[in-house]
Formats: structure tokens, C-alpha cells, sequence
């Protein structure tokens, strides 16, 4: 990537509708019109006649991480959640920070030495290595499926909001809240996530020069935006020892909702209620139960799987929403994605 003038803001409105990849991850700076990156599904018209015998269950994973496997047989105890959670952080900012095309080069490399000389164990996990950072590769860098700014834009777009105050639930680097301030400028961003690690390094390392497309309060138009232009707080801490009041015009989280069994759901989603102002928004999204979201979560276990984890229908997911004594405003798909929108009731 070239770009010319590059600085500490290395790009602008100039840049925009353009499209960049670099060795981690890809920018986008295409706006969602005229385009669908977020499709709207309408496929419930009235949530209150909707019921679980309708919609099923959500599909479980099961399959765990060798690290948390290798963790429990170590202590003799299913891993505790918070320390699963430490795992998974960590694992997860390995990867996203990594120099991709060298990281894929490498491996096959490996994988031709390990042929030559022909041990089967040896020969599978090498060949283990090759297809799990060529589906990274397609997944976040080419794809650009778990940041998706275009889908996160689509689904933020044309809120009745003026310089809110946002809440993040669970917020590891904090990403859709950076690209919802940029859209809504003048926001107050509260991060919160109970592992430091996700501060000290997930947010903290998030790249400075990543650029946000938002709105230019002074022209009504079209303005890139970077992290340390926003309002962002950090805070470390168990959501449920929050002590904030209803206060915040947004609280949202992404990929929450999915990670407790539905004994511990409604306690979630009264973490979301619990903060917001009258007429505020809940924004949630979770991953999506589609075939190539099953595959993501098998061949990338090892990165993954140190949680539980379920991957939900939009029904599925907007039917806890409801239950909860919310009215979903809108509800579709991005690219691995549900995502809704929501109100009191």
C-alpha cells in the first residue's frame, strides 16, 4: 500500500471509496451506499407471535482449543470462564496483529520441509498450519468479515442521535464503537471489559493509523476519523459490577449474547437495559449460524474455541432480544453477522 502524503493520518476524504490491504488487515473506506452490506431481513413482522418451538435452538460449538483442553487435564477442573477468556484475548491478538502474507509463506515453507521428510504427524500439523492462516487470510484480511466496516455502517446508519454517550459491553479492542463515535461525532465512548489484557494491549496496539469513516459536523458530509481523535474511556471491570446509571444513549456489545447458555442470557441482556437512557439503543450483534461459519469455528479451534460459544439465526438472536423487553427497530445480516437494533418496549 502506497498512499501519497502519508502521515500520522496517513489518509482522507480523499481517500474515499478506496480500498487498501495491508500484511494484517484490509482498510475500507467504500461507503455502504448504493450497496447492501447490511441486508435488512423484515424476516419477523411481529415478534410477539414468534416462539422457540418456531425458531429451535441455537447450534452449539464444541469443539475446544488444545490449550484449554491441555489446561484442564493439567488442573483437573473445566477451565473458569474469566481465565478462558485471558486465553482467548491473548490468541486472538496473535493473529491480528500478524504479518499475514509472511505468516502464510512461512507455512508452507514448513509444510515442504515436514514433507520431505514424511512423518504423518508431522506432515498434518503442518498442513493444519497452511489452512488455518489461509482462511484467516480470506476471513479478516481479504473478505474483511470480522471488522466489516461497510456491514457495521450500514447497520449504525440514520440513528436518532446527537453526540451520544456509548457503552460497550465486553469491548476487547473496541472497534464498533470506534467506527459508531465516527459516525456520530462528538460521541463519549465507555469501553468496558473485565480483562486487562484487552486495554494493555487489544486496544492499546489497535493501529493508529486504521481510519474510520464518519460525518463532518461542520459540512454534513464525509469525514475520516482515527482513534486518538475520539473520546474513548477504558475501563477494566466485571459489567455486572458497573456502577453507572441509565446514562448512556447507546449500549451495545458484539459477540456476547453467544457466549452464555440460556440459564445466563436474560442476565445479559439486563446488562444491556440496566444502562441505557429512555429512548436509547441497544446494539448487539453475534455470529451467524450459516455452514461457513460452523467450518470458521472448527478450523480455528485452536485460536477460537477457549469459551462457549453458540452461533444463532436472526430469529434466534431476536427472540432473546424480545423476551427481554425490547422492541427490535431493525434486524438483518453483514457478512458473518446477525445484527438488531433495538428499544425499550
Amino acid at each position: 500500500m502506497k498512499v501519497e502524503g502519508a502521515s500520522i493520518y496517513p489518509f482522507s476524504e480523499q481517500h474515499i471509496e478506496e480500498t487498501y490491504l495491508t500484511p494484517s488487515y484490509r482498510i475500507d473506506l467504500r461507503n455502504p451506499v448504493n450497496v447492501a452490506p447490511f441486508i435488512n431481513a423484515n424476516v419477523v413482522s411481529d415478534w410477539s407471535q414468534l416462539t422457540w418451538k418456531d425458531v429451535g435452538k441455537p447450534y452449539e460449538v464444541k469443539k475446544m482449543a488444545k490449550s484449554r483442553l491441555d489446561w484442564e487435564a493439567e488442573h483437573s477442573e473445566p477451565m473458569p470462564v474469566k481465565e478462558s477468556w485471558k486465553y482467548f484475548n491473548q490468541s486472538f491478538h496473535e493473529w491480528f496483529v500478524k504479518d499475514v502474507p509472511t505468516a502464510i509463506d512461512e507455512s508452507k515453507k514448513r509444510f515442504k520441509e515436514k514433507l520431505k521428510r514424511f512423518q504423518i504427524k508431522e506432515v498434518k500439523s503442518a498442513i493444519g498450519d497452511v489452512v488455518q492462516i489461509s482462511l484467516w487470510n480470506y476471513v479478516h484480511r481479504i473478505e474483511d468479515g470480522i471488522w466489516d466496516p461497510r456491514g457495521k455502517r450500514a447497520l449504525f446508519e440514520d440513528l436518532d442521535l446527537q453526540k451520544p454517550r456509548i457503552l460497550f459491553l465486553g469491548a476487547a479492542e473496541g472497534y464498533e464503537a470506534m467506527q459508531l463515535a465516527a459516525m456520530y461525532p462528538g460521541s463519549e465512548v465507555v469501553l468496558v471489559d473485565y480483562d486487562e489484557y484487552c486495554k494493555t494491549h487489544r486496544f492499546a496496539e489497535f493501529p493508529s493509523t486504521y481510519p474510520f469513516l464518519g460525518g463532518n459536523p461542520a459540512t454534513g458530509g464525509l469525514k475520516v476519523w482515527y482513534k486518538d481523535q475520539l473520546n474513548i474511556e477504558y475501563v477494566v471491570e466485571d459489567i455486572r459490577n458497573l456502577s453507572y446509571g441509565r446514562e448512556f444513549d447507546v449500549v451495545m456489545s458484539v459477540g456476547l449474547l453467544e457466549h452464555v447458555p440460556d440459564e445466563h442470557k436474560p442476565e445479559i441482556m439486563d446488562m444491556h437495559r440496566r444502562f441505557l437512557r429512555p429512548g436509547g439503543y441497544v446494539i448487539m450483534t453475534t455470529p451467524r449460524n450459516q455452514l461457513k461459519s460452523r467450518m470458521y469455528y472448527r478450523v480455528m479451534a485452536d485460536v477460537m474455541n477457549h469459551t462457549y460459544r453458540e452461533l444463532m439465526d436472526i430469529r434466534q438472536m431476536g427472540l432473546y432480544v424480545y423476551e427481554s423487553g425490547l422492541d427490535i427497530v431493525r434486524h438483518g445480516y453483514i457478512k458473518v453477522h446477525n445484527g438488531i437494533v433495538a428499544k425499550e418496549r
